[in-house]
């Protein structure tokens, strides 16, 4: 198709093919969600199921490429389904409003991705669904802590284990090694140094959502829209190239 010929023509047919054959599970379609499923159905990418309970809020059009004036009150889900499927109407989508909890791994991780992103932003959902990943050998990407930072030069990639100065990789490393998991999670954080606890005080931007009862509310944290889209396409570039590179 016109519309990746630009794709092709740099990876070449048989990369781009691996690609439309791949299926990929976004569970967060916030800040840095939002730009990953941007990146990979510009990319091709075959098949996305998408999920996320939340709906889109006047707030998070600051730096949510899905929030518009026109998509306020729609399901998060659905407003990005709706936007990949303008991008590549061929991309199978599928749209899953759930909140990731244990019982609700089956329906988000059956039939297993080729490929998982992990954009939740509370810990608790957080660690379930990376341990319940680790556990059907899904290979995973997952996002730290995006907020409060302004410096892209010290975004990284890495594993989880060996991440550093990242408050929010500090939790999920250590909660992780209690449940016996040493590694495997591919992560992308950021080294410059903020002044936050994610044990401190709890807030939340709205109560919209039939789950916010659930786990721990979320912080309501500053954020600038380039450092969290910066890290939503770096997750979709390693993704892309997980996909085609065989790392």
């Amino acid at each position: 198709m016109e519309r990746f010929s630009r794709t092709r023509c740099f990876l070449g047919e048989e990369k781009f093919t691996l690609l439309q054959q791949a299926t990929v599970t976004i569970v967060g379609l916030g800040a840095v969600g939002g730009y990953a499923a941007e990146g990979l159905a510009r990319a091709g990418i075959g098949s996305l199921r998408l999920v996320d309970f939340d709906t889109i809020q006047p707030s998070n059009i600051n730096r949510q490429i899905l929030a518009l004036d026109s998509t306020i009150g729609q399901a998060k889900v659905e407003a990005a389904k709706e936007r990949i499927l303008s991008i590549n109407p061929e991309c199978q989508v599928e749209s899953l409003q759930l909140f990731a909890a244990e019982e609700t791994l089956d329906a988000i991780l059956t039939p297993s991705p080729d490929i998982l992103i992990d954009a939740i932003d509370s810990l608790n959902p957080k660690i379930q669904l990376l341990a319940g990943a680790h556990q059907r050998n899904i290979p995973t990407f997952s996002s730290m802590g995006a907020a409060l930072r302004r410096d892209p030069s010290k975004i990284k990639t890495g594993d989880i284990m060996t991440s550093n100065h990242c408050p929010l990789a500090k939790h999920v490393r250590n909660r992780l090694r209690r449940l016996g998991i040493e590694g495997g999670v591919h992560c992308i954080y950021s080294t410059e140094r903020v002044d936050f606890d994610y044990q401190g005080p709890e807030q939340t931007e709205h109560a919209a959502s039939a789950y916010e009862d659930r786990g721990r509310k979320r912080n309501v944290l500053g954020s600038l829209p380039t450092i969290t889209g910066i890290f939503g396409l770096i997750l979709a570039n390693e993704v892309i190239r997980q996909l085609t590179e065989k790392r």
